[in-house]
């Protein structure tokens, strides 16, 4: 009797990798089992920098914040700390916001946090 290996399983398998792996480099992209072991680290990066991304956009919004404070004549760390202490609810990523595209607005909180 022949042995059975569900190719059709199989072929779908190898598909789904193959068709993962498409756009990359040379033999990446069409061998198997190169294109196994490349997606694999793919989808391990995207993993990890799933989670890099929001440690990199909390460091970019804390950087904003702080060149406007300094321009405001205060420093990122008193002026947070001053948002905390009159219990000002927006977070960094509208401080930033504001920060970037409402100069005037930052400097009136600025001026409400530090009076």
């Amino acid at each position: 009797m022949p042995r059975a290996t569900n190719k059709v399983a199989a072929r779908r398998r190898r598909k789904k990798i193959l068709n993962m792996a498409k756009g990359y480099w040379g033999r990446r992209s069409k061998i198997y089992t190169i294109a196994k072991h490349a997606v694999e680290k793919a989808l391990q990066y995207a993993y990890r920098d799933r989670r890099q991304r929001k440690r990199q956009f909390r460091r970019l919004w804390i950087i904003r914040i702080n060149a406007a404070a300094r321009q405001n004549g205060t420093t990122y760390s008193r002026f947070m700390g001053a948002v905390r202490q009159e219990d000002i609810q927006l977070n960094r990523k509208v401080l930033a916001d504001l920060a970037v595209n409402d100069p005037n607005t930052f400097s009136q909180i600025v001026r409400a946090v530090s009076a």
